[in-house]
């Protein structure tokens, strides 16, 4: 394999820049550029040199030995000073060294899950960290970092092969008097993991909507102080704000932090009955849209609520225009700010209430494998009690059952993915 080497931290101007050195060969070049390495899993001052014994800058060194390192091959990391000559001058002799090629997107990633290091699933909550930009994404990302998916489907994987062992116990003996019936044990088994399965394939939809962001749509008649409610919200002017009823034609997207949750404000289009086609279409995608979105913040005015669509439950009908419009249990203004706080705390509220579902699988490549999985077990249970004739048929149900678990931290059926998930990936990780 070959010895790769890139750039780990961000690219620019900074106090340290720490470049990566991983395979066979990182030690010899490590040594070729410092002289003499600390020993593994420790660091020492070097001066770096390059072929001519040029003083390329003073970096601080460390060292990790095959099997203790991140991609679990022989590492070096050289902690330089982060300006863009110094890391140039490190990376251009790099490369002039043989065996050393510049590492792809993701592939010190991709070592650490061919060596075992990590596996699939913390491989995607390691990406969803990189790219948290909230609270509650970091939180999230660090719990599936921390090996979640693998230690649940560890535990479900047992039991299914508990199960499958007491059935081919059964098939083994079919033509001798077995005293104990395990059909018993199998369906007791088999619906425990139903029951977690279950509840982890509905909760992956919340968690889904913790990664990538709710959607909260602003809905009402045209004219009700709606994108002046989304400039409040947004603290600029992110919307066209008129006194001509129709100004927004087209969804626009804020992108806020609320109570560590990602959040998008949707300002819509007024919904009304209107002959101008351009118009209309925006309506048309208004109401597609808040249809989509997590939540509706109905904002009424003196003439009250679109009819062109109703409140869900939850959703949040408010009396818009409070500095004209004194009314309402819960009412804004988005021009005083008046109400502002109170409706961002209600929206915040209802979002964190939702995401108490969240349980351990977080994407939608999760949820499609622990459906394959209950679709597999509920095919089994069926077998297990149309009596032990059907047992051959349980056992190989099972067995689809726990290849699908497999599927979830990458022990089979994953290599058709493997490059759309690095590919997001940057260069050094």
């Amino acid at each position: 394999m070959d010895t790769i080497y890139a750039l780990a931290s961000a690219r620019g101007k900074a106090g340290v820049a720490v470049l990566r050195l991983s395979g066979p060969s990182a030690f010899a070049a490590g040594e070729a550029l410092a002289g003499s390495l600390p020993p593994p899993r420790q660091s020492a001052l070097r001066t770096l040199r390059d072929a001519d014994g040029q003083v390329l800058d003073q970096a601080l060194v460390l060292t990790f030995a095959p099997g203790h390192s991140f991609t679990g091959e022989a590492t070096v990391e050289l902690h330089v000073h982060g300006s863009q000559a110094a890391v140039s001058a490190v990376l251009h002799c790099l490369s002039a060294m043989p065996g050393l090629r510049l590492a792809e997107a993701g592939e010190f990633t991709r070592r650490s899950l061919e060596n075992g290091r990590l596996d699939l699933a913390q491989v995607e909550g390691l990406a969803d960290l990189i790219d948290a930009e909230t609270e509650a994404q970091r939180r999230q990302a660090i719990r599936v970092l921390s090996g979640s998916v693998g230690a649940r489907a560890e535990i479900w994987r047992a039991k299914l092969i508990r199960a499958a062992a007491l059935l081919e116990a059964t098939i083994d003996f079919a033509d001798e008097d077995v005293p104990i019936d395990v059909s018993p044990e199998v369906l007791s088994l088999i619906d425990a993991i139903l029951g977690d399965l279950r509840a982890e394939a509905d909760g992956a939809i919340i968690a889904e909507r913790i990664r990538e962001g709710f959607e909260v749509a602003i809905v009402g008649l045209p004219n009700a102080g709606k994108s002046t409610l989304l400039n409040a919200l947004a603290g600029r002017e992110a919307a066209i704000t008129s006194e001509y009823a129709g100004t927004t034609r087209d969804v626009i997207e804020v992108r806020m932090d609320l109570g560590g949750l990602p959040v998008t404000i949707l300002d819509t289009a007024g919904l009304r009955s209107t002959e101008d086609v351009v118009e209309g279409i925006g309506i048309t995608r208004a109401i597609a849209r808040a249809r989509e979105a997590d939540l509706r913040v109905f904002l009424a005015d003196e003439a009250g609520l679109p009819t062109e669509l109703a409140p869900w439950a939850d959703d949040l009908v408010v009396q818009g225009k409070a500095d004209l419009i004194p009314t309402g249990d819960l009412r804004v203004s988005g021009k005083t700010g008046e109400g502002i706080n109170d409706l961002v705390s209600r929206i915040t509220s209802i979002l964190e209430q939702r995401t108490t579902a969240a349980r351990t699988i977080t994407r939608e490549r999760h949820r499609l494998a622990v459906l394959r999985s209950i679709g597999a077990m509920e095919s089994a249970r069926t077998e297990v009690c149309n009596g032990p004739d059907r047992a051959e048929l349980a056992a190989e149900d099972l067995r689809t059952a726990i290849r699908a678990l497999d599927s979830l931290v990458g022990r089979v059926d994953v290599e058709h993915i493997l490059g759309e998930i690095f590919a997001s990936f940057c260069i050094g990780k």
